[in-house]
């Protein structure tokens, strides 16, 4: 079954520009030009990866962005004209997993696609691991799901896969370039700071005190370990 994208853009240019590379890639695209369509196309098609501009009428890309993680683990890729470092940050924050400043080229972001959708994830290994619990915090890798004191967990799917991957090995610390190969995969080439961005996200969710962590800790000038 082809993979899904959904591009979303104001710049109707761009996205037959995109549109045209996406589908010699061998992907089915769905476009959309402003915020509100984006979100109706998106419940219709139930896309594998979004690629949405920032700036888009109607609503911008980051109450897209939190509208969309209502209801899909869909991966997503900002596209931003603004270069200021804040604004990467936001829209990772919001739950995108990747960005690119424009202008870009689309070769870029097909190999962005392309090192996204080969992210190891070993769904019949999971299934055969029992669920783990680390005090209150429960992480079933079988039904990718998560429970903090007995309430649900909503992660995305990049945030539980960087999860399993700290949870993996308790007390080893990852460098953020490891935890790049082993979520993102091994042919990620953007920087190193989205590992921060999405640890910072975890413990927002896990954590009872983010600013004081018990189980995600920072291991300074290295990386991250999960537990003491």
């Amino acid at each position: 079954m082809s993979v899904r994208v959904l591009v979303v853009d104001d710049e109707k240019n761009l996205v037959n520009l995109l549109r045209g590379y996406l589908e010699r890639e061998g992907f089915e695209v769905h476009e959309a030009l402003d915020g509100p369509e984006a979100l109706e196309v998106a419940r219709r098609v139930g896309p594998d990866l979004v690629v949405l501009d920032w700036m888009l009428p109607g609503l911008d890309g980051t109450r897209v962005l939190g509208e969309l993680r209502r209801f899909s683990d869909a991966y997503v890729i900002m596209l931003t004209a603004r270069a200021e470092e804040v604004d990467k940050i936001v829209g990772l924050s919001a739950g995108a997993d990747d960005y690119l400043t424009k202008p870009f080229s689309p070769g870029e972001l097909v190999a962005r696609i392309r090192a996204m959708l080969r992210r190891p994830r070993d769904r019949g290994a999971e299934a055969a691991e029992a669920p783990l619990s680390f005090g209150d915090l429960t992480i079933d890798p079988g039904r990718r799901e998560v429970r903090s004191g007995g309430a649900e967990v909503s992660l995305t799917a990049l945030e539980f896969d960087l999860l399993a991957a700290l949870v993996s090995r308790p007390g080893m610390v990852f460098t953020r370039g490891q935890l790049l190969r082993r979520v993102w995969g091994e042919t990620y080439f953007g920087d190193e700071h989205v590992v921060d961005v999405h640890v910072a996200n975890l413990r927002k969710k896990i954590e009872d005190d983010p600013a004081n962590p018990c189980h995600i800790r920072t291991v300074r000038g290295v990386g991250y370990r999960f537990g003491r």
